[in-house]
């Protein structure tokens, strides 16, 4: 084959340190500038949304840049930009880990969809409820004794 074909959608997902709902006065700014971040790296951010304490990223990454790398690189920035720009938030921080999930193109609207009901959501369900949750439908296998340190 003379080209290389890659379509890799990924959905992210991480927290303020501690979980801290730091998100709510910043999301409107904080999200637009992700995804930035994320054409920067030459992805494509096609959904962010989250919660006071998480963010969802539904993303298309190139095949150059690895999910670790991604979320390195969007978790540094972005920090960087609240410290600079939320004077206010200089205790502002996201949690160490992350979890990603691969995205059929199949099933990228309603995992949209998701991300979009986000406020709704937890309203019924917190973060760490959701994310087991995750957890378990992707048969990730964890240790919930280290998941939230």
């Amino acid at each position: 084959m003379g080209q290389t074909f890659s379509k890799l959608l990924f959905h992210i997902i991480f927290s303020t340190k501690e979980r801290m709902p730091y998100l709510g006065p910043l999301r409107e700014d904080l999200f637009p500038y992700m995804g930035g971040i994320i054409r920067g790296i030459r992805g494509k951010a096609i959904n962010i949304n989250g919660a006071n304490d998480h963010v969802h990223i539904l993303t298309f990454l190139p095949t150059n840049v690895s999910v670790a790398e991604a979320v390195r690189t969007i978790k540094a920035n972005s920090s960087k930009w609240v410290h600079e720009t939320r004077r206010e938030r200089r205790a502002f921080g996201w949690q160490a880990g992350y979890s990603a999930f691969s995205v059929s193109e199949s099933n990228l609207e309603h995992v949209s969809k998701y991300i979009d009901g986000q406020e709704e959501h937890h309203r019924k369900r917190s973060f760490q409820e959701e994310l087991m949750a995750l957890l378990k439908k992707h048969n990730l296998p964890y240790d919930e004794r280290y998941v939230w340190r």
